[in-house]
């Protein structure tokens, strides 16, 4: 069945970008797995061929691309040959809107032009170490100096994609004690320099999956950060993370049923060229009905995340949409790669194995943009439970 989300110019760039991972990072992804990092200077060929700058505006170096599904294009394409680009995950999903939103003018002239090009990259830190989703209960604190020029920055942040090769860094901090009626209140968005006196990049986080991305904890030591670089207003920080999770979550969505996706084709060659008592392993009834059930849910999947991508570039996405999106992708996904590297027997247990891969990068979706606990908490109060 053909999906109806896409046209003839989503079919172009698809095939563009399929070239690009085949001749450009299939040959060197082991490398990058090995060093569990993508070389800093790849971006730059990222940003050349112009995957980074697809909603930028044009005025900034970008195509001016008012539209998700170019990025969910990236991530299928991405899935589909077994790699990703690491850290970059954090770069335009779930950076950019940020600045399209809360920037001011002279923020965007100096910040989205590197952002599109991949001499700027991007990452955003919200968790610390002790708090985990509850953002509200952040200690990292941001003071406003005496003469009013810059915020002095004190804490640490963890988990944070895309912290090792960062040039800049959304960080949530405090500026304010909650209020007595909303602990909510008090946190802002400050944006930091990577190369600031007292910034440092602790250790780079050592994963079950996931391998290519530079996780990384953070940590800030009266890091002075220019007035100038306050994103949008003080103490509403907290607001603002609340209007870009739902993006967030529909691409954790996407990705979930990209991998789903990509485990199922993975599977349906895998057992049509593996003999097992003298014939394929797909000629067995048993592996035709497990391909065909997680093809079914991968069908399922794919109608979920078609119907969020509708509605977020018609601006209707709303937050209980994205959690269940997100709540049954990532659920589902869980499921078929399961199955899927069930059916590869013992090489499914091998990392040379792509399955093996998706299958440990799968798991941290149920867990990361908000747990699936907190996606089923956001649904039923949506229901008025």
């Amino acid at each position: 069945m053909r999906r109806d989300i896409y046209n003839e110019d989503h079919d172009a760039f698809r095939e563009t970008v399929r070239a690009f991972i085949e001749s450009q990072i299939v040959p060197v992804y082991d490398e990058w797995l090995e060093n569990g990092i993508v070389p800093r200077d790849f971006y730059l060929k990222v940003g050349e061929l112009g995957l980074f700058g697809i909603e930028v505006p044009e005025e900034f170096g970008g195509a001016g691309i008012d539209s998700y599904k170019f990025e969910a294009v990236i991530t299928e394409e991405m899935a589909r040959a077994g790699v990703s680009l690491g850290g970059a995950a954090a770069h335009i999903p779930l950076c950019f809107p940020y600045l399209m939103k809360h920037a001011n003018d002279e923020q965007k002239g100096r910040w989205l032009p590197g952002m599109a090009s991949g001499e700027l990259m991007w990452a955003i830190a919200m968790t610390e170490p002790g708090t985990g989703s509850d953002l509200a209960g952040m200690r990292t604190t941001a003071k406003l100096s005496e003469d009013g020029s810059h915020y002095v920055l004190n804490g640490a942040k963890t988990f944070i994609t895309g912290g090792v090769n960062a040039d800049r860094v959304i960080v949530c901090a405090r500026t304010s004690a909650p209020s007595e009626t909303d602990r909510r209140f008090g946190i802002t968005l400050l944006v930091v320099d990577t190369k600031a006196e007292g910034y440092a990049v602790g250790r780079k986080l050592d994963k079950l999956g996931l391998r290519t991305s530079d996780t990384a904890e953070l940590s800030f030591t009266d890091v002075k950060v220019p007035v100038e670089d306050l994103l949008g207003e003080e103490n509403q920080g907290f607001y603002y993370l609340g209007q870009h999770l739902p993006r967030e979550r529909l691409s954790i969505a996407l990705s979930a049923y990209a991998q789903g996706a990509a485990a199922v084709r993975f599977a349906k060659e895998y057992t049509q060229e593996r003999n097992v008592f003298g014939k394929p392993v797909a000629s067995f009834q048993n592996t035709k009905f497990e391909l065909a059930a997680c093809k079914a849910k991968v069908d399922a999947m794919e109608a979920v995340v078609d119907r969020c991508l509708e509605a977020y570039d018609n601006h209707e996405l709303t937050a209980a949409d994205a959690a269940s999106a997100k709540l049954f992708c990532t659920e589902a996904a869980a499921d078929v790669i399961d199955r899927c590297l069930q059916l590869h027997g013992g090489y499914g247990y091998m990392n040379e194995y792509p399955i093996a891969r998706l299958y440990a990068d799968n798991r941290v979706n149920r867990i990361y943009g908000g747990t699936s606990e907190v996606m089923r908490s956001i649904i039923a109060k949506d229901m008025g439970l």
